[in-house]
């Protein structure tokens, strides 16, 4: 669970530190908590544009020069608990840490049903349920769920979405160089084998 700080050009604070890493076998926790940082620092960049434009931003003045993502693992098995399914959380400016439950909820939200948590809030409150939270938006990027708060909630789904899609391509290009760097191998591992769990789904064979 490597953490990384920064500050970005504007001197907004920004944090990214990763509960899980999937993508050990080609980053370290340092590594990926650095490439979490860069698509935060990202972000900062667009919440501070956003919060002091002189008239309105293309979405409307951001409220806030904070802001809180949470991004969920894509590679994790659909029974796994949502605490443990967090990929990584990202903090932006002074005021994000506040956020961060907003955003988890709304990421749960969106893992649960399949859907942008807004249609829950907004179409099918039937699926909120004690203990949800009242505001969307989420998305799905690609397969990858990332939920933001602080904004208004058009505001949240913008941001969401392009940290998604900074990540997923700062992810794919990582991967495009390893896959260069180690040319035809069978297995995504660091060591070239499968993992174990493939193994055991077939150990019955030959039992």
């Amino acid at each position: 669970m490597s953490l990384a700080e920064g500050v970005s050009a504007d001197g907004l604070a920004v944090r990214a530190r990763h509960r899980r890493n999937p993508y050990d076998y080609m980053l370290d926790g340092a590594a990926f908590a650095e490439v979490l940082l860069a698509v935060g620092l990202r972000r900062a960049e667009s919440v501070w544009r956003n919060h002091n434009a002189a008239d309105a931003a293309p979405h409307g003045r951001y409220p806030r020069a904070s802001m809180a993502f949470v991004v969920l693992d894509p590679t994790a098995r659909a029974w796994e608990p949502d605490e443990d399914v967090v990929l990584a959380a990202i903090t932006v400016g002074d005021d994000g840490t506040r956020f961060l439950p907003n955003a988890a909820a709304k990421a749960s939200g969106h893992r649960r049903t399949g859907r942008d948590h807004g249609d829950a809030v907004l179409v099918d409150p039937h699926l909120l349920g004690t203990g949800s939270f009242r505001y969307g938006h989420s998305t799905r990027v690609r397969g990858l769920i990332v939920a933001a708060s602080s904004q208004s909630t058009d505001q949240d789904l913008y941001e969401a979405a392009g940290l998604a899609g900074d990540l997923i391509e700062s992810i794919t290009s990582l991967h495009r160089a390893w896959e260069a760097r180690v040319g035809a191998v069978n297995w995504v591992s660091p060591d070239g084998q499968p993992d174990p769990r493939h193994q055991a789904m077939v150990s019955f064979f030959d039992a």
